[in-house]
């Protein structure tokens, strides 16, 4: 019988503890490899979901609270900004792209856009079916909205106020799905786009009431066409050299608020680092106790089996191979580990997944591998080895001469 056999057939001679072992190491890798697992993940999609957005400019507030809102919406917005005022910064020799967003209804969760064929041509969405809205009142579904809403081509719904689930619904408006777009993998999957006169015109019924005829609708904006307000305005620079000036002249010469994704990110993730750090302290913990557990069991293994280790060396087994068979039964515990605690992790990571999707937040998928997982069997190993080395070298020094005189 060889070591690897041998060994295996050691280690469960005693379930109970090697279940025990297991349990301790299977839940500190899940805590490691779950950690590196959803920070790459979230990272990965604020990266995704910010390409090629310099700034956001919206009303004056909280700088983050303007991001979150504006860029991934899983946030409120601080409030609606000029439209006149959002034009000129288009024509700012700084900017090469300003893209308006208008936001204040929803349809069971998922956010009604106001906006330009720019927004999905930003991030390169693509139709599945159907066509681009070309008239108010015509909508395009992300991939992940038309999945949970059911919602084909060619069906109305009406929209309900505000942003969360629970509002008003805007019942003399309803909406038309022209197009589905296929599955992106960014912010647009859980959005519905509209033109931004949608919007304007389901709140100008909403304050003005039913039963306005075309004529009286195009008179009613054409006089508030002054009044008209943009939620906020995602920006692209023409020069990079703008991120120096252009936020400050934004925030001191008018009445609106810019904020840069970059800094307001890297501000977040490092707010989100201190939890990281704490569920690594856990995850240390863990590991040493699961550690000190199993080199407890191997050391008691080792004087249990004073008798069978001894046999072993009278039949020709040199003293390498007795060390290996301890060494042996805590990698086979820490392979065991590393699997069960990958696929934890990975378990973990996609009902995270699917609890933000519920909630119509970031997209995180559970079953990806993170090249930081690579670490996870290289530390299951190497608290295995430590574990079993005084064990190992505890039964190489065995001397089988006084082991045999004493059981006399």
């Amino acid at each position: 019988m060889n070591v690897a056999t041998l060994s295996w057939r050691y280690l469960w001679s005693r379930p109970l503890a090697t279940t025990l072992n297991l349990l301790l190491l299977t839940l500190g890798l899940a805590s490691m490899a779950m950690v590196l697992i959803a920070r790459d993940q979230v990272e990965r999609a604020f990266e995704r979901d910010l390409a090629g957005i310099d700034v956001v400019v919206g009303a004056k507030g909280s700088p983050m609270q303007l991001i979150l809102a504006g860029v991934f919406h899983i946030d409120v917005p601080p409030g609606n900004i000029p439209l006149a005022e959002a034009g000129k910064l288009a024509q700012h020799p700084q900017v090469a792209q300003l893209i308006p967003l208008s936001l204040g209804d929803n349809l069971q969760g998922f956010r009604i856009v106001g906006t330009t064929h720019d927004y999905p041509a930003h991030y390169g969405a693509q139709l599945a079916s159907g066509a681009w809205w070309q008239r108010p009142l015509e909508v395009v579904l992300g991939a992940q909205a038309a999945a949970i809403t059911g919602l084909r081509l060619g069906q109305a719904f009406e929209g309900a106020h505000g942003l969360g689930v629970g509002g008003a619904s805007h019942g003399e408006t309803p909406y038309t799905v022209t197009g589905l777009l296929a599955p992106c993998g960014c912010v647009l999957d859980r959005l519905i786009l509209t033109a931004t006169e949608s919007v304007w015109r389901v709140h100008d019924d909403m304050h003005a009431g039913e039963g306005m005829s075309e004529a009286e609708r195009a008179e009613l904006d054409a006089a508030l066409q002054d009044e008209r307000e943009i939620t906020l305005a995602l920006i692209r620079y023409r020069t990079p050299m703008a991120a120096v000036s252009f936020p400050r002249f934004v925030n001191e010469t008018t009445s609106m608020q810019a904020a840069a994704p970059a800094l307001e990110i890297t501000r977040l993730l490092a707010m989100v680092g201190v939890g990281t750090q704490v569920l690594h302290g856990l995850t240390a913990v863990l590991l040493a106790v699961a550690g000190l557990s199993v080199f407890i069991a191997l050391w008691s293994a080792v004087r249990e089996r004073r008798g069978d280790l001894a046999m072993l060396r009278m039949l020709g087994a040199p003293p390498a191979r007795v060390s290996a068979l301890l060494l042996c039964e805590a990698l086979w515990l820490a392979l065991l580990a590393c699997a069960l605690g990958l696929l934890a992790a990975h378990a973990l990571t996609a009902l995270l997944g699917q609890m933000l999707v519920a909630r119509h937040s970031l997209a995180i998928s559970g079953w990806q591998w993170v090249p930081a997982e690579g670490w996870v069997p290289v530390l299951a190993f190497g608290v295995a080895v430590v574990s079993a080395l005084l064990p190992a070298i505890s039964a190489y020094r065995l001397d089988v001469t006084s082991l045999l005189n004493t059981s006399r």
